[in-house]
């Protein structure tokens, strides 16, 4: 009928929370007018056969049948019995992920999204804070040093140019949280809305590729709408959902939903969703509310590869990570912890030929290192970190000039990358000090997890790495700024101690 129905159904239960509860125990008098009522089958049956929809013959008929049917079964099981239970099998092997996937694209494609942002529709105000954003955008996808916003919407761009359908929601998302990502844009002077990506749903000659983009602001109820996006991309398979939490402790209001559905959803029922989670999340001196996305509770969660759980650090690692979610075949959920003042970090850039000639990396060394000018030999001690303080480390071992020493970030943290990460530690033939680095205090982010997988994914080495945070907290930050500032000197000063 095309309208919202609501039905409003009063009912009872005639047992309690199981066949075993008496209710009457705590609602005797309620329960003594249950118990006087005539059984919902056989009132139905009634009621069936007093319309003429059935004879009394068929609704006896029906209900033999029924309890043969259980009969049936509960023999079945009962000879279950009989045989040995044996330990159940892990899910992580039913869906393998292709190994070398291709996840680069053509630069002219690039050109297009890039293109795509100054295709103003004729007599279209474009906010005066917005419209240099959408000239520096052209200028990026064609000159290079891509910020991360528009390696996301690169990412998207692509899979719409694909013919994808794109589901983008969370909360103040159009915009961003952090007035970064700019996927709508609003006429100053008459409100109609503009949106760049619609453009790649089409071939470059008009004609559609049937690719859909959606990208809604989803209230402040974590636990609707994050179920909501997951039951979407069950639905849905071959969408690529994505939910956004305005900063990454909003989706503690989802908990729920994350235990019962997202982290066990395959191993309990097999059933399949890769709905997308992005979590803003860092230490930013801004209190503790809204500092941190809870790695540690994502990672105690994390077994037979039931999610993908990552931190990347450049804005080309994420446009990989998004395309090889995307592309991969496998249905599991990814978590991304996104960044917030990484969003505007200088350093923090990636080229363009990081998006046409690379695929997502797990691990990332130094570009010292892997341009092939640094000398490993020389390296005594390496610091494994992930996030955003790789920038804070790297800076301060360019100013102390510092080529004893070596960062190796871990981007992907679940699956743990073990081959890549032996890899990489087995080409620093000198190094003997292993030190895992992390801004969240020692009882959250990855080292709950990390100080007990890492020390036996390689005992020769890793037995000893230690640890450089801040105390453990109860909240996930100081209160204070300064304090905050001082808490993070303190941790870069101590990587690079004597």
């Amino acid at each position: 009928f095309n309208k919202d129905v609501v039905i409003d159904m009063l009912c009872y239960r005639r047992r309690g929370h199981n066949e075993g509860d008496d209710p009457s125990m705590t609602n005797p008098a309620m329960y003594d007018v249950i118990d006087d009522k005539r059984g919902v089958r056989k009132s139905y049956t009634e009621d069936l056969i007093g319309r003429g929809d059935i004879s009394t013959k068929e609704a006896e008929d029906a209900l033999r049948d029924y309890q043969g049917q259980l009969e049936q079964v509960f023999n079945e099981v009962r000879d279950l019995e009989k045989h040995e239970a044996e330990p159940s099998e892990s899910v992580e092997a039913t869906q393998m992920r292709p190994l070398g996937m291709n996840t680069a694209v053509d630069k002219s494609l690039l050109a297009r999204i890039g293109d795509a942002h100054l295709a103003l529709p004729e007599g279209f105000t474009v906010h005066p804070r917005v419209k240099p954003v959408l000239e520096k955008r052209r200028e990026m996808a064609y000159e290079g040093k891509v910020d991360w916003a528009f390696a996301e919407l690169l990412a998207l761009g692509s899979f719409l140019a694909e013919g994808k359908l794109i589901r983008l929601s969370g909360q103040d998302t159009r915009r961003g949280t952090f007035t970064q990502r700019h996927s709508v844009i609003i006429d100053r002077m008459t409100g109609a809305e503009f949106t760049p990506l619609q453009l790649l749903t089409t071939n470059p000659d008009g004609s559609p590729n049937g690719g859909r983009f959606l990208v809604y602001d989803s209230p402040l109820s974590e636990y609707a709408a994050v179920g909501f996006e997951y039951g979407y991309s069950v639905g849905n398979p071959e969408a690529i959902v994505l939910w956004e939490a305005q900063f990454g402790d909003f989706v503690n209001g989802a908990q729920s939903i994350i235990d019962e559905f997202i982290s066990s959803g395959e191993a309990k029922w097999g059933q399949l969703s890769d709905v997308v989670l992005l979590l803003p999340h860092g230490h930013e001196g801004q209190g503790p509310d809204h500092t941190s996305g809870r790695i540690e509770r994502f990672l105690q969660l994390w077994a037979e590869g039931s999610m993908t759980i990552a931190l990347p650090s450049t804005p080309a690692n994420y446009f990989h990570l998004l395309r090889r979610h995307g592309l991969d075949g496998v249905h599991r959920p990814l978590i991304v912890f996104t960044p917030k003042s990484m969003l505007r970090n200088k350093a923090a850039v990636s080229d363009v030929r990081d998006f046409t000639e690379q695929r997502f990396h797990s691990v990332l060394e130094e570009p010292t290192f892997t341009d092939g000018d640094g000398d490993r030999s020389r390296v005594t001690r390496i610091l494994l970190t992930s996030g955003k303080i790789y920038y804070e480390l790297a800076e301060r071992k360019q100013k102390d000039g510092r080529d004893d020493i070596a960062i190796v970030r871990i981007e992907q943290l679940a699956p743990l990358p073990k081959r890549r990460l032996v890899e990489t530690l087995d080409s620093y033939p000198n190094a003997a000090q292993f030190r895992w680095v992390q801004e969240e205090p020692a009882n959250q982010g990855a080292w709950p997890t990390f100080g007990l997988e890492l020390p036996e994914l390689l005992p020769e080495k890793l037995s000893g790495i230690k640890r450089i945070s801040r105390r453990a907290m109860s909240a996930p930050s100081s209160g204070s700024s300064k304090v905050h500032a001082v808490e993070q000197l303190e941790i870069i000063d101590e990587a690079f101690a004597p």
